[in-house]
């Protein structure tokens, strides 16, 4: 079905000559009308100068590929809503500043440019009709935040937001589960939700060029991800679990990684509080299959909800609530992975539950000392 759809694309294009000038809708309008008795599955129109967009563009019922790339249009006709087969679009280089209302009806749209526009804001009634999408380029637009409703792109597995403005990344974006590669390059986030880890099908992450000073700790629930690029950050150290990712390219390069210049420092056993005290007593117990503690902790939720907030110790592997002592690690790079050369060692974050193991002798973590 797909090769045949392609192929009648290639025997069906229709591009159009170089002629148009800025007001020359009606020499367009003009030309679309031969078109129209041959219904061909692509249209070319890009480069043409064109303002508007003719109203009988909505006559193409059969179009699947139509490319706009490099005109100055601001808005499309409703009409344009009655390409419903519609599965390409290219308007890529024009003048639009939000998406425009009749995109909504094309519901059938795979992949969808809008690059080099000037869009502010993406509407949430056109976004929820775009369930079948799966790439989507937003590139060098002015987009400060984006709205809730992209979790809708279910299907989606490529998007880009390169060059925007963007602050911040909303936490339902973690719910496109199918994403594969995500690129936010060139913006201004101070940093990526929390649930970031639920993107378990992202490979490919571009971060470039923003303000990040750290990655969530849920980064190391990415199990598939093969391509990071952090560098020009304010990144000083990496999550607990960033080792555990099967990376193959890592790119960190000026970032103020915190450097491996060793001091030596004793501390004593600090003073748990009671709430601490009582949480680890507890999960400890709950290891023993026949402690009493165990069997009954399931009739309060609540209580299982918050000891499931819990972390382990990076050297003694005992849980532990809301007390830790924030160690770091130095770790080389598996040698296959290709780096830049500021990688040659990796700061990665490690928890510890207690002086008493960060006193013990024999390991590697070290103390975050700040200047």
């Amino acid at each position: 079905m797909c090769c045949w759809r392609s192929t009648e694309i290639r025997r069906a294009q229709c591009t159009f000559p170089n002629v148009f000038t800025g007001n020359s809708i009606k020499m367009t309008a003009a030309l679309l009308l031969p078109v129209l008795k041959s219904q061909p599955k692509s249209v070319n129109l890009s480069h043409k100068g064109l303002k508007k967009v003719p109203k009988a563009i909505g006559q193409l019922r059969n179009v699947l590929h139509l490319e706009l790339q490099g005109n100055k249009i601001k808005t499309l006709p409703a009409e344009f809503g009655y390409l419903v087969q519609l599965e390409y679009l290219n308007v890529g280089k024009n003048e639009l500043e939000e998406l425009p209302e009749a995109l909504a009806e094309c519901t059938g749209l795979i992949k969808l440019h809008v690059f080099a526009n000037h869009l502010r804001t993406l509407k949430p009634n056109v976004l929820v009709n775009f369930k079948l999408m799966t790439h989507l380029n937003l590139n060098n637009n002015q987009l400060v935040t984006l709205p809730a409703e992209m979790r809708w792109l279910v299907n989606l597995q490529y998007l880009s937001m390169d060059h925007n403005y963007l602050e911040e990344l909303p936490c339902d974006l973690c719910g496109l589960r199918n994403l594969t590669e995500l690129h936010v390059a060139y913006n201004r986030l101070n940093s990526l939700p929390l649930e970031f880890g639920y993107l378990f099908n992202l490979q490919v992450l571009y971060l470039q060029k923003n303000r990040l000073k750290e990655l969530p700790e849920s980064l190391g629930k990415c199990y598939n991800l093969r391509m990071l690029d952090i560098s020009a950050n304010e990144l000083r150290i990496f999550p607990t679990e960033f080792n555990s990712l099967p990376l193959k390219e890592l790119y960190c390069e000026e970032n103020p990684l915190l450097q491996h210049v060793p001091i030596h420092s004793v501390q004593e056993e600090e003073v748990l509080s009671l709430k601490e005290v009582a949480a680890r007593f507890v999960m400890k117990e709950r290891k023993d299959r026949w402690s009493l503690i165990r069997k009954n902790i399931e009739h309060y939720p609540a209580i299982s909800e918050m000891l499931s907030q819990s972390s382990k110790c990076a050297l003694c592997s005992e849980s532990f609530l809301n007390t830790w002592l924030e160690c770091v690690q130095f770790l080389e790079p598996c040698k296959t992975i290709r780096t830049n050369k500021a990688a040659d060692v990796i700061p990665v974050r490690a928890l510890l539950c207690s002086y008493k193991c960060f006193n013990a002798p024999g390991h590697r973590f070290y103390g975050v000392a700040f200047p």
